[in-house]
């Protein structure tokens, strides 16, 4: 059956199976939900040579759960249950209009339950798909209908999640503070105690590329590219996880959260045009058009490309889970008619602002960078760098991946806005802490540097989704396969945007305030 799953609403209640579970807190029983019901079940062979029987769930029992208003005398649907089983169904002799079945007829009273012969899957067989309702009166209110769903039994590992990225952070903070409060305390003072001094002395350190520290670098238009982009879904991410925490984004609410996504993405292209704009002026580039036209297209159409070939996959298998075309042109409108003019907009107005001032002049002939040790080598420090903000997001992102693909609620946007907090932290502390150790090995190609390290992150996100895929899901045909691997291929794009501008922006900031604090001639 490839763990295929059949989904049903009623009254915007999705239908769940219930299963009663043990708190561990309480020990009391709890009722959960498992959303969606099985198509069928496997049986594996008493002989190992034989292949495993395959049985289809053909009857449902639903429960509509109800709770009547004692002031209005109404009632309202406020659970959907159902309860799958398989039984090979028999008749005597079958009439379309009114059929009666001897292991299902509600007037005799015969009920379907689990001792009956199961349904097999056979070419050619018949097979007749029943059902029967119940309605029972509930205790629980309208407003709480959705708790059941959303029903959090294991917040002890969120918390110890918040708490060991917290732990990370603490940890880079120190650091951070070290190198800024005695290290760099120390190497200003001796700096400027040596500009006042009328005996030359050799500069060291990081003091030393001064005249190239805010050289333009190669592919800069690229870089204020990503960076437009980063900025864009930064914006987007603090708007939608502010209104989530709110609760305007509830899963009653079917799509609301994607339908979120994507309007904050194309209206913070604005944001991101400036921001794009701003920095390829700071680098002196003058094609600003070029400029934006890339910051508009690029990123969007990676994801559009990689979303319409897995949705062409889908057409191919006459899923009803693809995309129809209507959608597709509505996300073009929103791509080209709002996302690019506003992009250009924004690239308009900060390309027409004048550059922040350098707190340093730049040479006109490049330094000499001495070969650098092992340890700095880019490959190795991007990757160094990346493990930190990965470590500190990767428990809460098990739960996001299971509620992706394993029919279970994400709403613990609480928790999300901490760990996102954390890693904003986390992308930027280490960002500045490798910066620094990179200047001070006389390397001053920091700009793209400082954008990969933390985006490196991405690296270990993709290759926990490949783990989360062996390890958790049960999937083995080509084209599933490709989807899952073509959504986290995004997912992760996105994710090292984000948090390469994260750490560029750190960077930038440290860099003109430690380079602004020294006596240069």
């Amino acid at each position: 059956m490839e763990d295929y799953r059949v989904n049903m609403i009623l009254d915007n209640l999705p239908v769940a199976m219930a299963k009663l579970k043990i708190d561990e807190r309480t020990r009391s029983t709890i009722k959960v939900y498992e959303r969606g019901y099985p198509v069928g079940f496997y049986v594996l062979a008493e002989n190992e040579k034989s292949e495993p029987q395959t049985f289809l769930h053909n009857h449902l029992h639903f429960t509509i759960l109800y709770h009547r208003d004692s002031q209005t005398d109404l009632s309202r649907v406020v659970g959907f249950e159902v309860e799958p089983f398989s039984v090979s169904h028999k008749y005597d002799e079958w009439d379309d209009q009114e059929p009666e079945l001897e292991t299902c007829n509600p007037g005799k009273p015969v009920f379907v339950t689990h001792d009956n012969k199961p349904q097999p899957v056979k070419e050619g067989a018949e097979i007749i798909f029943t059902y029967d309702v119940s309605f029972e009166m509930s205790d629980i209110r309208w407003a709480s209908r959705w708790d059941t769903y959303l029903s959090m039994s294991n917040d002890q590992i969120h918390w110890f999640n918040i708490l060991n990225s917290s732990m990370i952070v603490f940890f880079l903070t120190g650091i951070v503070a070290m190198i800024m409060i005695h290290t760099l305390r120390r190497d200003i003072s001796k700096y400027n105690q040596l500009e006042s001094n009328e005996d030359f002395q050799e500069e060291t350190g990081w003091k030393l590329v001064h005249g190239d520290v805010f050289r333009p670098p190669v592919g800069s238009s690229l870089l204020s590219t990503y960076v437009g982009v980063g900025v864009q879904l930064l914006g987007m991410s603090c708007v939608t996880m502010i209104f989530a925490v709110l609760g305007f984004l509830s899963p009653a609410n079917r799509g609301g959260l994607m339908t979120a996504l994507l309007l904050m993405f194309v209206f913070m292209g604005l944001f991101g045009g400036h921001a794009a704009a701003r920095l390829y002026r700071q680098f002196r580039g003058e094609n600003w058009r070029r400029m934006t036209l890339q910051t508009a297209l690029l990123f969007p159409g990676i994801c559009f490309a990689i979303f319409f070939l897995l949705n062409l996959l889908i057409w191919g298998q006459k899923s009803s889970g693809a995309v129809p075309f209507g959608t597709l042109f509505a996300l073009c409108v929103l791509w080209f008619g709002i996302s690019l003019p506003l992009v250009f907009i924004g690239s308009y107005f900060g390309f027409k602002k004048a550059p922040a001032d350098e707190p340093v002049r730049t040479n006109k002939i490049p330094r000499h960078i001495p070969d650098q040790p092992w340890y700095m080598h880019p490959v190795l420090s991007c990757l160094v760098g990346g493990v930190l903000p990965f470590g500190a997001v990767f428990i809460e992102l098990f739960f996001i991946l299971t509620s992706m693909w394993l029919q279970q609620f994400y709403y613990l946007f609480g928790f999300l806005a901490l760990v996102f907090l954390i890693l904003v932290l986390t992308c930027a502390e280490i960002s500045v802490v490798l910066c620094y150790f990179q200047l001070c090995s006389e390397d001053y190609r920091w700009w793209w540097r400082a954008y990969l390290t933390s985006g490196a992150s991405a690296v270990y996100l993709f290759a926990y989704s490949a783990f989360y895929f062996y390890s958790k899901l049960d999937i083995t045909k080509t084209v599933p396969m490709l989807m899952y691997f073509g959504y986290m291929l995004i997912v992760s794009y996105a994710f090292f945007c984000l948090t390469g501008t994260i750490g560029f922006y750190a960077c930038y900031f440290f860099v003109r305030k430690i380079y602004g604090a020294v006596k240069i001639e």
